[in-house]
């Protein structure tokens, strides 16, 4: 079975360009995750690199399937310059450990939260995982592997968050685009939401 992270950097590298840093992390009992930070213009990307390592597998499932299920990586876009965003490396790597350290299956439409800012003085401490496909495509592996989904991070206030939980992604994602909101910005306000 090849190993599947070189193939994933590779598609990084092919739908971002080279990245100017990077840096690892490990939780003890978990294996280790890097971010890399790529910067295009006044947007900058934080993806992380081997949570696709491993499926993600059902918690309440008997046995882990160490082959079939579904396997991503998470990418934030951020505007440079407004925040120290590079904070945001650690914290970013707590959520791509997130399915080996609690068994989450994280997909479109669930929150991640961090219980922190996520970099210093950010007005947010979760973010709505969105929809895949649209800045890198999906990376393909052969069967009987599924394929690496790269899905986007979108950053949500507490408040945000909290109207989420009752209204549901969809409902929130409307109201940003209604209202225009910047989803790079990272020192926006939240969205209103009466």
């Amino acid at each position: 079975m090849a190993d599947v992270l070189p193939l994933v950097e590779a598609r990084l590298r092919t739908a971002l360009g080279e990245p100017g840093a990077r840096a690892a992390v490990t939780f003890l009992g978990t294996d280790r995750i890097e971010v890399l930070r790529f910067q295009e213009g006044d947007i900058v990307r934080y993806a992380t690199l081997g949570m696709s390592a491993q499926p993600m597998n059902d918690p309440t499932a008997v046995v882990a399937d160490p082959v079939k299920g579904a396997r991503a990586e998470l990418v934030l876009s951020v505007r440079a310059g407004i925040a120290d965003t590079d904070k945001v490396l650690r914290p970013l790597a707590v959520l791509a450990a997130s399915p080996q350290v609690e068994g989450l299956i994280v997909a479109p439409g669930a929150s991640l939260d961090v219980g922190e800012p996520l970099w210093p003085d950010a007005p947010f401490t979760s973010v709505l995982v969105a929809e895949p496909g649209g800045l890198i495509e999906d990376l393909e592996l052969d069967e009987p592997l599924d394929p690496v989904r790269f899905l986007p991070l979108l950053p949500m206030t507490p408040n945000e968050a909290a109207w989420k939980r009752v209204h549901g992604a969809q409902a929130l994602q409307e109201r940003w685009l209604t209202n225009g909101t910047d989803l790079r910005d990272p020192a926006r306000r939240s969205v209103p939401l009466e």
